[in-house]
């Protein structure tokens, strides 16, 4: 068979999510188990695999699924500990008194407390955090909720203790030159913080003048653009940590880092007026406002937050686990060696008979999900005096809310590994991401580096996050670079050019826009959303590109 022919064929098991997803809007539960199913039909059918090869393929899957649960559980978990416990609705009500003007707002709750619950949960959490925060200030709803999807991009690539990138890449083989996997994972976060770099200090600017001139009174961008000075601080504030720990530390903290340290440096330089913009920017009142920037919350509805306790105790457990997380992954501390490779600590699947390669295993104390986040959930219970029923209400709502995930992933992950495992097949045909890839560099050449980051946007848009579309694409991306003879270091800068691509898709995934919609009272309202948020997304894959390609043709050449 041509390889064409099965390029065709294996993108059908995408085309399949994409259509039931984006198409017939169906959820993703649905949606990638029916693209698993295409995967496995066509590994059988074409690439004449046996079924116990397929099964196992499955197995193999759903173990390296369920060490990405783990990371979603624990992320999830501490989120609604902290809400049940108050301090969620504590740390809101302090985000509250800083500044009265809207363009300050927008950047300390959309832009800086954005970054960190991305980098502390990921998974649409801080669209569906911020964004009601920001209603509740006084911000018109569609505003609310632009706002919050587009910020959500740049610390995407390390959201969820960098979950985009330990999982995400997962499936690549480590290269020549490389060595081992977590160097692999270091490096390539490396090159993604570059192509992150000018739209940490471009996105804020842009989106405050968007701001200003579709939600302002006087229809103004300059009103947006004077608080310029102001961005390229909070960019700066959220820059140097977010570098320091990708290029020291690796992909787990430099977003939960960034944010967490620039919230609180931000916040403090707010309040002594440090580049705070002149004026007091605030909306028309809401009887000016326009129909369509609203939906079935009012601004004027939300209910004030409260404290329950002090600032430092309601971020105490979010600072043990950035504290946790470097001490463990920084080298320099000892710990890293120890738990990184615990045999008494590891499962791994034993490999099958008849030639059947597997390689998944999981590392209950190297995954982020077991240290720090569930343990240091129960450490908050002692910490914030948390009573049996706050507890349960806590992980009775994580273990609701990880139904559909559990479900999407493995089937998603199980994919993947289909995707991969093709390569074993008794034809002698290529592996279906490597059939893609070579029509691919047939048809896109040199002009691949800029064109990569719109697939790990696809990604994103289709399944709703940088995980899976990082999961989907990552052995593609890396046969597209090989087909064009890339070496190494130019091949790693494809692959963070494909992960920069999911980041930013997330300001344009179906997911993330109905989770936005949903706590802003927008449901119904998603295709509005999104004419809105593809802009800023186009805007945001010119500098990623140009950088992908100045890597790949001058820095690496």
């Amino acid at each position: 068979m041509s390889t064409g022919m099965l390029a065709l064929l294996a993108i059908l098991p995408i085309l399949v999510a994409l259509v039931l997803m984006v198409g017939l809007r169906w959820p993703s539960t649905r949606a990638m188990p029916l693209a698993f199913l295409t995967g496995a039909v066509l590994a059988m059918a074409v690439w004449g695999m046996p079924f116990k090869h397929v099964a196992a393929l499955f197995v193999e899957g759903t173990v390296n699924a369920i060490g990405v649960l783990i990371i979603v559980f624990g992320a999830i978990l501490i989120y609604y500990t902290l809400q049940s416990s108050g301090a969620m609705e504590t740390i809101q009500a302090g985000m509250t008194k800083v500044s009265p003007d809207r363009r300050v707002q927008a950047i300390i709750v959309g832009y800086m407390f954005g970054a960190f619950i991305e980098g502390a949960a990921g998974f649409g959490t801080p669209a569906a955090l911020a964004a009601p925060l920001l209603l509740g200030l006084g911000f018109p709803p569609v505003c609310a909720a632009v706002v919050c999807l587009v910020f959500n991009s740049f610390p995407v690539t390390f959201g969820a203790v960098g979950t985009p990138v330990i999982a995400g890449f997962k499936s690549l083989a480590v290269p020549a030159g490389v060595a081992d996997q977590q160097a692999l994972f270091h490096l390539i976060g490396e090159n993604v913080t570059l192509m992150h770099g000018a739209m940490i200090f471009i996105l804020p600017i842009f989106m405050l003048g968007f701001m200003t001139r579709f939600y302002g009174k006087n229809k103004s961008w300059a009103e947006g653009f004077a608080a310029a000075p102001y961005c390229i601080m909070a960019g700066l504030i959220f820059a140097i940590p977010y570098y320091i720990i990708a290029w020291g530390a690796g992909p787990e903290v430099p977003s939960l880092v960034g944010g967490l340290v620039g919230l609180a440096v931000l916040i403090f330089l707010t309040k002594k007026g440090i580049c705070v913009p002149k004026g007091n920017w605030q909306f028309a009142p809401q009887a000016e406002w326009k129909p369509s920037w609203t939906g079935q919350i009012a601004a004027s509805d939300v209910t004030e937050y409260k404290e329950h306790m002090s600032q430092f105790m309601a971020w105490l457990p979010y600072i043990l686990c950035g504290a946790i997380l470097v001490v463990t992954r920084v080298p320099a501390f000892g710990l890293k060696a120890i738990m990184a490779s615990n045999p008494a600590a590891t499962f791994a699947l034993p490999q099958l008979a008849d030639g059947i390669k597997l390689g998944a295993s999981i590392n209950l104390l190297w995954l982020p999900g077991t240290i720090p986040f569930i343990l240091v959930s129960l450490l908050t219970i002692a910490l914030h005096g948390m009573n049996s029923t706050k507890v349960s209400e806590a992980w009775g709502t994580t273990f609701q809310k990880m139904k559909a995930p559990t479900i999407a992933l493995i089937a998603a992950v199980a994919l993947v590994s289909i995707f991969k495992g093709s390569a074993q097949n008794p034809l002698g045909y290529d592996s279906m991401p490597l059939a893609m890839a070579k029509v691919c560099a047939a048809a896109a050449g040199s002009a691949w580096p800029a064109l990569a980051s719109y697939i790990g946007g696809l990604g994103a848009f289709i399944t709703g996050s940088n995980t899976v579309s990082d999961m989907l694409f990552a052995n593609f991306q890396w046969d597209v670079a090989q087909q064009l003879s890339f070496n190494v270091k130019q091949s790693i800068a494809v692959i963070a050019a494909q992960g920069a691509g999911g980041a930013m898709g997330n300001m344009i995934c179906v997911h993330n826009i109905v989770a936005a919609c949903a706590v802003t009272g927008l449901i119904g309202r998603e295709g509005d959303i999104l004419k809105q948020t593809i802009w800023p997304f186009l805007l945001y894959s010119i500098p990623v590109g140009i950088v992908a390609s100045i890597l790949c043709f001058s820095v690496y050449a």
